[in-house]
């Protein structure tokens, strides 16, 4: 009997995990045609989603229906943006809820969504991207009642990730809550209830560029009063954390026809002086828990009135503290006498009206006093700021009296004695001489480290405010084997720091080293020194991302006119460097840059740009009596146009243009894209052709040819595009041999060169010589041309030589001095001859004589042909090839 009940028992759950695992086959159909139906007929977007599940296991015993990435994007004047995203939304109901007929709305108990975006906009105009409900034409009869496919009966709703922007073009504000995780419950089928929600976010707030709150950590727990009918929004418990300052709301907010009346008071729920420390973050704040304070904090706010398109609610919130204090219990110094009154308030309504009043924020650390006092009005139509700064601070004591995280410990002394007046539209419009800028501010005995390989030691930087512009009176630091002296002007400072405006100023800048290493990022440095090691690896504590590339600051236009003593760039050392750069629109221009290296000088003009994606330059060099071999070794670029390192010894004076693309992070030449013409003049040069396997390779292929006693003090042309460098015809001379050198190499090392001698018979060697003496020939009118091929690539040449066309030609020319020299002999002889064979004294016919003289030449001819070239072919061969035993 107990197998039989078991044995049923395994059946009838086996038939229900089936039905329930099926189940969701029979109805997904219905329950998409739903969603698209509810879609379809309320919005008025373009919506899309990827798929609709329904499952009845993951929210058991309730049917669950999942709808994943639903977006809902605008159509005009929003077109393209996207008012809602959500990766998933899920949808929880009683399983009975499936059965339902056509035209009854499915009942749903739970809504939550994971992952979402949405994006609440205003346009200029005043209007709001949110508004996609489908306008009805005609209104529709009261007793025509549409069917709902969904029905709200939900007792609890979940957000999670959620992240909502508000933007409003007319009057600037952004405001972004991000990561917001929401969750509330109750009984939301009520017309009243209570709903306890459970909120964190973090909130980022910005009007017209100036930036209020950045990722303030927010969280709220609350019950809330819920009068559906007359949409009131009552606040009843509640307990709200900003950062770590408490905050206790009371109020309430109602949705009317004309926007949101508003009626909400906060405060803190105690006066103590931990307040004001918890609204610092708490990575920068410490354990608060064990902070001792005295003297009281406290933010009291009141928001009442119409939030609609035309108002806002008046407000009042004021922040105080007066004679607090606060020691954290394991550092030696203590923050004394802290005063803060602060106000903002508006009392019209209209925001424009807003106003900030900082009237006093003070402190005291040991003996060094810091006040400051601030207001802002008018902040939509023309901000007014008036702002004032007075004090010392020693920064050692700062991280004394409080936990400030820095890699190397404070040091210095900040002094200020200044004030401000300014309008935000004189500062747009540069209008100068409207801003009101008294005092100076100074910096003594400072150490900063940032991202730079080592700390930068400011030993003095003072700064003097007039009405008209910043003046940096000094400005001396040190950092590695730097120095650097810096003064000069800001001409737009405000308009900088307000506006997103352009930085201008003109700065002169003296330095007795400047080591261009000590001011490169981390990793950068670290690369370049262990590329000079011969590392292969290079390991950085902190590292700049792979795919950073580097970009002139689009914000800066500024001069800046530098000396230094020495200069170290990579392996250059750099003396006496001048000249000027001026750095606008991304792009650096140097002008009349001078220097001595390599023995010489060298001058620099051109640009830099990294406006787009590829970075350009073009840059015009003239190097001035340098050193050939220290030049062409340090310089790759020079290196790459004419691979000579150890070849040519000596001097040159060199103009060089040169342009094109720059790797984007290691701002290096691409040689590929390089495109110019160098003009150089060699001064005293001798050449080693020992040290170069082509040089070596073609005077083993010319006998005669001396490359150490070539005259090279010649000018010589290049131009190169294309990574192809092309050499113009070049003229030397071997002793009284004339040398025309001509081709190409590419920046691979591949060349292809021809090398033309015309060669002296004296150098032709004794046997022919020997040759041409017994034809009675001239061996001062005789010149071979010879034509060398040179191939293949630097590290392994081919060499060719042209011998039978030099045969030939030296052939030619001796069977040409034989032949006119044999036939004249010929001649002379015939004539004798057939006068003593006709009785002497007696002239013969023409015809006789022309026709005796045509056999003497053919055979003298036939004869100095066959003896020259017995002898030419074997000589030219010798001339070109060396002999075996040499």
């Amino acid at each position: 009997m107990v197998k039989k009940v078991l044995k049923w028992t395994g059946i009838v759950l086996l038939v229900i995990i089936i039905a329930l695992a099926a189940t969701p086959f029979l109805f997904k159909g219905k329950i998409k045609e739903l969603v698209l139906k509810t879609i379809n007929e309320k919005v008025d977007a373009n919506v899309a989603f990827e798929d609709v599940s329904l499952s009845l296991f993951r929210s058991f015993p309730k049917a669950n229906v999942t709808i994943e990435k639903l977006s809902i994007v605008n159509k005009a004047p929003f077109a393209g943006d996207t008012l809602v995203y959500m990766e998933e939304i899920d949808l929880d109901m009683s399983v009975k809820e499936l059965f339902k007929g056509e035209g009854e709305p499915m009942n749903i108990e739970y809504i939550g969504t994971k992952n979402g975006i949405v994006n609440i906009l205003f346009n200029k105009d005043g209007v709001g991207n949110f508004d996609i409900a489908i306008k009805d034409e005609k209104e529709q009869p009261a007793d025509n009642k549409e069917s709902k496919p969904f029905a709200l009966n939900m007792q609890k709703y979940k957000v999670e990730n959620l992240r909502f922007r508000y933007f409003d073009e007319r009057s600037k504000i952004n405001m972004v809550i991000d990561s917001l995780n929401h969750e509330g419950k109750g009984n939301m089928a009520a017309n009243k209830l209570d709903l306890d929600t459970k909120t964190t976010a973090k909130l980022s707030l910005s009007m017209d560029k100036a930036n209020y709150m950045n990722n303030v950590a927010l969280s709220l727990d609350a019950v809330l009063g819920l009068d559906l009918d007359k949409s009131i929004y009552t606040f009843k418990n509640n307990k709200a954390l900003i950062n770590q300052l408490p905050l206790e709301f009371d109020g309430s907010f109602a949705m009317v026809e004309q926007g949101q009346q508003i009626d909400i008071t906060f405060k803190t729920p105690t006066s103590s002086f931990k307040n004001f420390l918890g609204l610092v973050p708490e990575a920068y704040s410490g354990n608060l828990a064990t902070v001792k304070t005295d003297g009281d904090f406290t933010i009291n706010g009141k928001v009442n009135g119409l939030n609609g398109d035309n108002s806002i609610p008046k407000f009042n919130i004021a922040i105080a503290s007066n004679n607090a204090s606060f020691k954290y219990p394991d550092l030696p110094k203590s923050v004394q006498n802290i005063v803060i009154d602060t106000k903002i308030i508006n009392e019209t309504g209209v925001l424009n009206d807003t106003y900030v009043n900082l009237d006093k924020l003070s402190f005291r650390i040991d003996q060094d006093v810091f006040d400051a006092s601030a207001s802002i009005k008018n902040i939509v139509e023309n901000p007014l700021v008036d702002a004032r700064l007075k004090g010392i601070i020693n920064l050692a004591n700062v991280s004394k009296a409080y936990p400030v995280k820095v890699d190397i410990p404070l040091s210095g002394i900040l002094r200020a004695d200044a004030s401000t007046k300014f309008d935000m539209k004189s500062v747009e419009n540069s209008q100068y001489e409207k801003i009101q800028n008294n005092g100076s501010m100074s910096l003594s005995g400072f150490t900063y480290k940032g991202d730079l390989p080592k700390p930068v030691k400011i030993n003095e930087a003072a700064v003097q405010f007039n009405p008209s512009r910043i003046t940096l009176s000094k400005f001396d630091a040190v950092t590695g084997g730097s120095d650097i002296n810096v003064s000069g002007t800001l001409d737009n400072f405000y308009g900088f720091v307000f506006r997103d405006q352009t930085l201008k100023g003109n700065f002169n800048m003296s330095s007795n080293k400047l080591v261009v290493a000590d001011f490169m990022a981390l990793e950068a440095a670290n690369t370049a020194a262990k590329k000079a090691e011969g590392a292969q690896k290079t390991e950085t504590p902190k590292q700049v991302a792979a795919t950073d590339a580097v970009k002139i600051p689009a914000f800066l236009d500024c001069t800046i006119t530098a000396k230094a003593g020495t200069v170290v760039y990579d392996n250059l050392f750099l003396k006496d460097v001048s000249g000027k750069m001026i750095i606008k629109d991304e792009t650096v221009t140097i002008q009349n840059l001078q220097s001595s290296i390599f023995g010489g000088k060298i001058g620099v003009s051109g640009d830099v740009s990294t406006k787009g994606t590829t970075p350009k330059f073009n840059v015009d060099l003239a190097l001035n009596n340098v050193d050939i071999t220290q030049s062409f070794n340090q310089l790759d670029m020079l290196k790459s146009i004419a691979p000579i390192v150890g070849v040519i010894t000596g001097k040159m004076n060199t103009t060089i243009k040169v342009g094109g693309n720059l790797d984007a992070k290691e701002m290096t030449p691409d040689l590929k894209s390089l495109s110019g013409d160098l003009l150089g003049q060699l001064l005293n040069t001798t050449v080693n052709p020992q040290n170069s396997k082509m040089l070596t390779a073609l005077t083993s292929n010319v006998k005669f040819l001396d490359l150490s006693k070539v005259d090279l003090n010649k000018k010589i042309g290049l131009t190169f595009e294309n990574g192809n460098v092309v050499i113009k015809p070049i003229d030397l001379k071997y002793q009284d041999i004339p040398i025309k050198i001509q081709g190409s190499h590419g920046f691979d090392q591949n060349m292809n060169y021809t090398v033309a001698f015309e060669v002296p018979a004296k150098y032709l060697g004794t046997d022919v010589n020997k040759l041409i003496t017994q034809a009675k020939g001239d061996p001062s009118k005789i010149i071979v041309p010879v034509n060398a091929s040179i191939t293949g690539n630097f590290k392994s040449p081919k060499v060719s030589t042209d011998l039978s066309k030099a045969a030939t030609n030296l052939t030619n020319q001796l069977v040409q001095q034989q032949k006119d020299k044999y036939i004249n002999e010929a001649t002379d002889k015939g004539k004798d001859a057939l006068n003593k064979l006709l009785g002497g004294g007696k002239t013969t016919s023409t015809d006789t004589t022309k026709t005796t003289t045509t056999k003497t030449n053919a055979e003298t001819q036939k004869q100095v042909e066959e003896k020259a070239k017995e002898g030419a072919g074997k000589l030219i061969n010798g001339l070109f090839k060396k002999d075996k035993k040499e």
